[in-house]
């Protein structure tokens, strides 16, 4: 068996799990969903934040959860209803929540590539270094994926952990190069992550660096910038 042929027997499993519930694995509520809401979940959908004290003034749970583990808060972000987000934050709801596919509001802007709610869950006190997803990930390792290049800019510059490796043996760096396209979105997120100082030398799980994976995949710029940053 050849390296190549080695290698693709170690990363197919793993590539048939992203399939199977790949970064748009998170749910959000749709047109049913919404018109079943009552109460915060409502009030967050319509983004009807002058509602939202009055609603927690009443005992009404911040943190409730709909049927997929959603928070009024997590409903806030997937809508972009950022006067709800901040009148949910002040009634003290948690920030940090996890929904049923372990995702929280800044992990939800992130996939969904919208650097400005994610930015304004992370003022609220949504912290970008969470473990999120079923993969043990982060915000940042998922935007790198997608090569949402903005989020990860502004990720890093809240403090998201550079180095973090999820369930399948990949950091964010990884992430990018081998579930990227190897345009110009994914080249500029592997340029952040390396200008912030992430390691090009931690390897995947079969011992292979991201400077090798770009090699391997022919994302000859990717490879460049890695070892100009050090990668071997």
């Amino acid at each position: 068996m050849t390296v190549t042929a080695r290698w693709l027997a170690r990363i197919l499993p793993a590539l048939a799990l992203i399939l199977a519930a790949p970064a748009s694995a998170q749910v959000p509520p749709d047109a049913d969903a919404i018109a079943r809401y009552v109460g915060l979940h409502r009030a967050a959908a319509a983004g009807a934040a002058d509602a939202i004290p009055g609603l927690l003034a009443t005992g009404l749970d911040p943190d409730a959860r709909d049927g997929n583990g959603r928070t009024p808060f997590h409903v806030a972000a997937f809508l972009k209803q950022h006067a709800a987000m901040r009148a949910l934050a002040a009634g003290k709801a948690a920030v940090n929540a996890l929904d049923k596919q372990r995702y929280d509001a800044v992990t939800i802007a992130a996939v969904a590539d919208d650097p400005e709610t994610m930015s304004l869950a992370i003022q609220l006190g949504n912290s970008a270094a969470n473990t999120t997803s079923i993969y043990d990930g982060t915000a940042l390792i998922a935007a790198a994926h997608l090569g949402h290049d903005e989020v990860v800019r502004r990720l890093i510059a809240a403090g998201a952990p550079l180095d973090h490796v999820n369930n399948l043996g990949w950091t964010a760096l990884i992430e990018a190069v081998i579930l990227g396209n190897g345009g110009p979105r994914h080249q500029a997120c592997v340029a952040a992550l390396l200008a912030a100082k992430a390691n090009p030398n931690i390897p995947d799980r079969s011992g292979l660096t991201p400077l090798a994976l770009a090699k391997r995949r022919g994302f000859a710029e990717m490879a460049r910038m890695i070892e100009a940053a050090g990668g071997r």
